[in-house]
């Protein structure tokens, strides 16, 4: 296989990644919004809002795959960055009245599952986007792959907290990974924007 082809084929690896991520996090707004509301859940709707900037940065880098442009690098990097400035800005307020108010949410077994289904999928996928982003020396697919990633990890620290109410009956658990997801949020922002530059 010559390079030309190789780096073809490696594309459409990636566009399919981004594709398969983009219809799971499409699915698991749906499920989240349902989950979040049911059990009144701070972690849940901040997953969920999770997977709608997800869902934005598998589109500007599905965008950003049909023209490598260095332009659009920047712009790809500069959209996700601040997708990840309006997470963080949500999740320290919610989860700050959430902790303050003393609020607890109910149990969510639909939660429970799909975010250890999200978690999973979530790893698979962003070893893959990493892959293949460092094959073809893409720096917003690498970047993806960490949002990805971080997905993942996201999904385990609600599963942790949605399995310590459920279990220990610790209600502040629930907030408490909303604040885990606020600390990856703003780290991604600043990734990404100094990315941009």
């Amino acid at each position: 296989m010559n390079a030309e082809s190789n780096s073809q084929h490696l594309l459409r690896q990636g566009r399919w990644l981004e594709a398969v991520t983009l219809g799971w996090n499409i699915v698991g707004v749906v499920v989240l919004a349902f989950a979040a509301l049911a059990a009144r859940s701070v972690a849940l709707a901040g997953f969920g809002l999770d997977s709608v900037i997800e869902i934005g940065a598998s589109t500007v880098v599905l965008w950003e795959l049909a023209d490598v442009a260095l332009d659009r690098q920047r712009t790809a990097m500069r959209l996700i960055g601040g997708s990840f400035v309006a997470l963080a800005c949500y999740l320290a307020v919610q989860s700050t009245v959430v902790l303050v108010a003393g609020f607890r949410p109910h149990h969510s077994p639909l939660g429970v599952v799909w975010t250890a289904l999200t978690a999973l999928i979530m790893f698979g996928l962003a070893r893959g986007k990493s892959k293949i982003g460092s094959a073809l020396d893409n720096p917003v697919l690498r970047a993806e792959g960490r949002v990805t990633l971080i997905d993942g990890v996201l999904a385990t620290a609600v599963l942790l907290g949605l399995l310590l109410n459920l279990f220990a009956g610790w209600w502040w658990a629930d907030p408490a990974a909303g604040y885990v997801i606020l600390y990856y949020a703003i780290r991604e922002a600043r990734t990404s924007i100094r990315h941009s530059s």
